[in-house]
Formats: structure tokens, C-alpha cells, sequence
């Protein structure tokens, strides 16, 4: 396990790399100084509005053709915390996709298909098709060097696209510590049914914790990146960054930490790491609530087990739009 002295030390060398590059701006249109090809690129403005998202997108697009799936977390019924729609609206108007999601294993309207498509309507997600992948059942996919699992059951429809944009709601959670990228493609898009079963059982346990659960969610999470290669990339959006997840709804505790920005990468360790750098760097007394939910539950286990399974990279440069 990594340990928090290890972790707090890494983050100051973050930091470092967030001042020098503060420096670095690069406004759009312009060309950017060259960067360390060993370490990976990580956007970051400061813009939270519905362009914000968009001007990202520009610098980590490459890779995505085809029929794509925006990969997002539509919320509990009036969830206070979810990506706000007209963001979303506004990224559909620029960039052909379709909002995917999946039913979920807990009790709530969304772990069957029909209450799930209800709270779509109660949420707002009206101006847009959205495909619950597990509507029509699941598919297996591989986890190459997995310790716990051999494979994952994915909401079936996922087969369906050619490549993924994951646009992430950064913020806490009560069984993972935090919420990034490398959740909403796991947990999110593990069947309902199944798949999510799969990732939190440990034996006769459903909802095991810890370590294991971190390294278990790692594994789903490798599948669905394996699956898309070259063809996935990642948006993380750092505002109403609650304790907890957007499953909680509106029993959410309200947020202690200041919106920040929305980030964006090809490399889902490096914009994972990135966000908890910005959390860790952030004043004591102001992320104390969140940094002790995701100790607590042993969430940076998700970052070194990441790097262990080849992932991605905690080297990045910050490069702000």
C-alpha cells in the first residue's frame, strides 16, 4: 500500500510541476513548449462553464472516431451535484455522441431499467438519447493481469461503440475513497446485475472495502481502457466536490472544498493523480473532510494499483488552457 508520507511527498513534487507550468499557459491556438515525452500531458482551465469542457476536449480528441459513448454519472433523482446538462448539451452540440450508463447494484429507481430511465427524466437528461448498456443484458470482457479476477461483466452495449469519452464528476465517496476517472469506467460500467457484483464481492461479502475493493475496481477499470486501446480519453470536472458520490443523491454532505477546474488526458492514472494532487495541495483546514474520506478508505490504493497494472503514469506535466 502506498503510505500517506509517500503519497504527501509525491504531491509537493506535483505541486512543483503545477507552479512551473503556471508559467506555461497555453492560450488556445497557440503552440505549446515542448514537454517531457516520458511523463504525461495533463489540461487543466480554470473555466467551469459549458465551453470549459470543450476546450479541453480539443487538446485530448485525437484518438476517438467512430460511434462514440460519453461515459457520465446522470445522478439520483435531484442529485444537487451531477454535471450540470447544459454543459453536457452544449459538449453533444460540438462532439457526436451518445451518453452512456449503466443500472446500478444498490437499492435505488436506477437498479432497474425502466426506474432508471424515470430518474433520467426527473434529472433533466431529456434533450439527448441515453443508453443504460446493461438494458439488454452483459458481455465479458478480459482483465489481462488481473489477481482478482479473470473478467468483468460490462453493460452489453458497450461492444456497440468504437470509442469512449469519459467525462467524470470528480468528488468523494463512501466506499472508494474518491470518485475519478478510473470509477466511472469501472464501477460505471460494470452491469447492473453482475458486473458490479463481480467488482464489490469479496467471498460471501457484498459491499467489502479496503484495499481489495480498490484493487478489484482497478481491474474492472483495466478491462473497459484494454477494450478501447487508443480509442478512450478522459475529463475529470472538479466542482460541488461533496464527500460523497453522486449516488448518494441528495443526502450529499455539502461540499468543504472550492471548485477548481475541469482536467483533461489521454492517461487515466495521470488525471486521476492530478486531481488528488489539487486536493491534497489545497488548505488543511479546507481539505481535511475530503482527504480523511479518502484515506479512510484506502482510495489511493486506486493510484499505485493502477501504476502496478500499467495504466498509465503518475509523471505528468500540468498544462493550463
Amino acid at each position: 500500500m502506498i503510505s500517506r508520507r509517500t503519497f504527501l511527498a509525491s504531491t509537493l513534487a506535483s505541486a512543483a510541476v503545477l507552479d512551473v507550468h503556471a508559467a506555461q499557459k497555453s492560450p488556445e491556438g497557440a503552440a505549446e513548449k515542448p514537454l517531457n515525452a516520458a511523463r504525461a500531458k495533463v489540461y487543466f482551465t480554470r473555466d467551469l462553464s459549458a465551453e470549459g469542457p470543450l476546450k479541453l476536449y480539443a487538446r485530448v480528441s485525437g484518438g476517438i472516431s467512430g460511434k462514440t459513448a460519453l461515459k457520465l454519472h446522470t445522478g439520483e433523482p435531484h442529485g444537487p451535484n451531477i454535471i450540470p446538462r447544459e454543459w453536457v448539451k452544449t459538449f453533444q452540440a460540438s462532439v457526436p455522441c451518445t451518453i452512456a450508463e449503466c443500472n446500478v447494484l444498490y437499492d435505488s429507481p436506477r437498479q432497474k431499467t425502466a426506474g432508471h430511465r424515470e430518474t433520467l427524466k426527473t434529472n433533466g437528461w431529456t434533450f439527448s438519447p441515453v443508453d443504460i448498456m446493461d438494458e439488454d443484458g452483459d458481455a465479458a470482457l478480459p482483465i489481462r493481469g488481473g489477481k482478482w479476477l479473470k473478467e468483468v461483466h460490462v453493460g452489453k452495449h458497450l461492444l456497440n461503440y468504437d470509442s469512449m469519452i469519459v467525462l467524470t464528476h470528480f468528488k468523494g465517496h463512501t466506499m472508494g475513497g474518491f470518485g475519478g476517472c478510473l470509477k466511472n469506467v469501472a464501477i460505471g460500467c460494470a452491469s447492473g446485475s453482475l458486473g458490479k457484483l463481480e467488482l464489490h464481492r469479496e467471498g460471501t461479502q457484498t459491499w467489502a472495502g479496503g484495499p481489495r475493493f480498490m484493487e478489484r475496481m482497478v481491474e474492472g477499470g483495466k478491462a473497459v481502457v484494454d477494450h478501447f486501446g487508443q480509442r478512450i480519453t478522459y475529463l475529470s470536472v472538479m466542482r460541488r466536490m461533496s464527500v460523497d458520490c453522486d449516488c448518494v443523491g441528495t443526502a450529499a454532505e455539502e461540499p468543504t472544498v472550492k471548485d477548481i477546474g475541469i482536467l483533461a488526458s489521454t492517461d487515466i492514472l495521470a488525471i486521476d493523480k492530478a486531481a488528488v494532487d489539487m486536493i491534497y495541495a489545497l488548505p488543511e483546514k479546507e481539505r481535511h473532510a475530503l482527504v480523511e474520506r479518502i484515506e479512510s478508505r484506502s482510495g489511493l490504493r486506486q493510484l499505485s494499483y493502477m501504476r502496478e497494472l500499467g495504466m498509465g503514469t503518475d509523471q505528468y506535466d500540468l498544462v493550463e488552457i
